[in-house]
């Protein structure tokens, strides 16, 4: 077959597939139409040629020509006779898929009637129609005494014949037959349980890909609000200790007023910046594409300047590190600002300007350990913070330190608090 040809049985095929649509959903809708067809076909082919020979109407008086110990072998059945072993041979296949097994019990009845008398007919075929449907819809462990009761009613045939051909040859014949209606039912069958299958796997994928995209929008959305409560939180806590600072120095020393103003701008366009780039991934694009104005997120290099926006709001900050620091992994230097951020921002909160506070960073090879310890509240007696105030804050500095198999322990020390994180630098299997 060539390429144009098969090019060419491409919309026949389809005509075919839509057609069988047409028709498996016309089944379902009215399934009494299909029975009704199967048995007035079976009617039409099988047992209406024996009637019509039975009048007269088509093949003399029935004698045929054959040698005469093959024409004595079957008994004539009057017109009567006929047409009542043909009805219970054909009427039961109308409820062949409701009750398969029923049907099949009552075309197997007839049939071993039927050739109890010695009478020979089209509609036999009635059985293997019978044994198909049992197969196709009736239930797997009925088919063993299925097939045990088909093979006695075939060894009756089988019996019934023998004067005109061998009992094995005409057993092969219809063992052979069965067989085919057997294996036919037994394969659209399996492929239909295939193809139930394929379509309840399509359905528990699209589930299992809703909920990832739902398990993805969450975390998600809980990574954007982490980001957005370190930097509202910080910035906004720096804003108002600046504030607190301008007010009370604008009558005493206007000059510095005037700079914490400034520094409160320049908080103000940091925290804006930091939340448009945070926002950014939220915003659907209504127009055309464009090209996103982006910055880096924060590292350890951006600490430093951390630092001196909170030495501006009045905390003492002493920084030192250890180890080589810069070639951490852009997401652990990530993960390590915000804590550190998060930190000093709750220090500048509850101990408030004029604390002193100690940052210490320990890059090891597989190890990086944070500190960060504050004096507590420079006014006497105010005494440091309880452990039990634990805010979202502290909730964030754990959830971020999981990610690299790290820990965070918080807790008072002396007057003041200490903030202690532990991180796991060792590459996961499979990172690339």
């Amino acid at each position: 077959m060539t390429t144009e040809d098969l090019s060419g049985m491409g919309p026949l095929v389809a005509r075919l597939g839509r057609a069988g649509q047409r028709l498996k959903h016309a089944d379902r809708a009215r399934p009494w139409v299909l029975d009704t067809a199967v048995v007035i076909l079976v009617f039409l082919l099988f047992g209406l040629p024996d009637l019509l020979h039975a009048v007269g109407v088509i093949g003399g008086d029935g004698d045929g020509d054959g040698p005469r110990r093959f024409r004595v072998a079957f008994t004539r059945l009057p017109v009567a006779g006929m047409l009542a072993l043909q009805a219970g041979l054909v009427l039961p296949l109308l409820w062949r898929r409701r009750a398969p097994a029923a049907a099949f019990g009552a075309v197997t009845a007839v049939f071993v009637l039927q050739w109890a008398l010695g009478a020979a007919l089209r509609a036999d075929v009635a059985l293997f129609v019978a044994l198909y449907s049992l197969t196709l819809h009736g239930r797997l462990r009925q088919l063993p005494w299925a097939c045990a009761v088909t093979m006695g009613a075939l060894g009756l045939v089988a019996a019934r014949v023998s004067t005109a051909v061998s009992v094995w040859d005409a057993l092969f014949f219809l063992l052979s037959t069965a067989t085919a209606a057997l294996a036919l039912g037994l394969m659209i069958r399996i492929r239909r349980a295939q193809l139930a299958g394929l379509r309840d796997r399509a359905a528990r994928l699209e589930i299992e890909r809703d909920q990832r995209g739902r398990l993805a929008v969450a975390a998600e959305r809980t990574r954007v609000a982490r980001e957005m409560h370190d930097i509202v939180g910080h910035n906004l806590s720096v804003i108002i200790t600046l504030a607190d600072a301008g007010a009370y120095a604008a009558d005493v020393a206007p000059e510095r007023g005037q700079e914490a103003l400034h520094l409160i701008g320049d908080t103000g366009r940091q925290a804006l910046g930091e939340l448009r780039r945070v926002l950014g991934v939220l915003r659907e694009a209504d127009g055309p594409p464009t090209e996103p104005e982006l910055s880096p997120q924060p590292g350890l290099a951006d600490i430093d300047a951390l630092c001196e926006g909170v030495r501006a709001a009045g905390l003492e900050v002493v920084y030192r590190t250890a180890g080589d620091i810069d070639a951490l992994d852009s997401g652990v230097q990530l993960t390590v600002y915000r804590i550190v951020q998060e930190a000093l921002t709750n220090t500048l909160k509850h101990a408030g300007a004029g604390a002193r506070a100690n940052l210490a960073i320990v890059a090891e090879e597989t190890r990086l350990t944070m500190t960060v310890q504050d004096s507590g509240p420079p006014t006497p007696g105010a005494g440091p913070r309880t452990a039990n105030e634990e805010g979202h804050g502290l909730v964030g500095m754990r959830e971020r330190a999981a990610l690299y198999g790290g820990h965070v322990s918080a807790g008072p020390a002396g007057t003041g608090w200490t903030v202690r994180v532990d991180l796991d630098l060792t590459p996961q299997e499979g990172a690339p």
